[in-house]
């Protein structure tokens, strides 16, 4: 339970810092822990003490298996989230080509 605790307080560092931060880097690197504290969670929810790997052969027995399900989807997850940030960290370039500063407060005053 106290993994499942940790967990929940990388989420919150991670939205601390898209929530409180200025500076646009910042704030994808905010993303970025929110997203590892996700995957966590989702490979916490599948794992089973002295379990064994979801592989199916004859002739045993299928106790105590790990759950597959969340495994492929922290698999997805991951390239979802190098996509997002890709995106975020290309558009953070552009700001700061057009700006001149990554500061959020900053390219809010300007106009053009």
């Amino acid at each position: 339970m106290s993994l499942y605790f940790l967990c929940f307080i990388l989420f919150c560092v991670g939205l601390y810092s898209v929530l409180r931060k200025r500076n646009i880097i910042k704030i994808i690197i905010g993303l970025g822990i929110m997203e590892y504290a996700v995957n966590l969670f989702l490979i916490l929810v599948g794992y089973r003490m002295h379990g064994r790997a979801p592989i199916f052969a004859k002739d045993q027995e299928i106790l105590n298996m790990v759950d597959p399900l969340p495994q492929a989807m922290v698999l997805t997850t991951i390239v979802i989230g190098l996509a997002v940030t890709i995106i975020a960290v290309s558009l953070a370039i552009r700001i700061y080509e057009k700006y001149g500063t990554f500061d959020i407060t900053k390219i809010r005053s300007l106009k053009g």
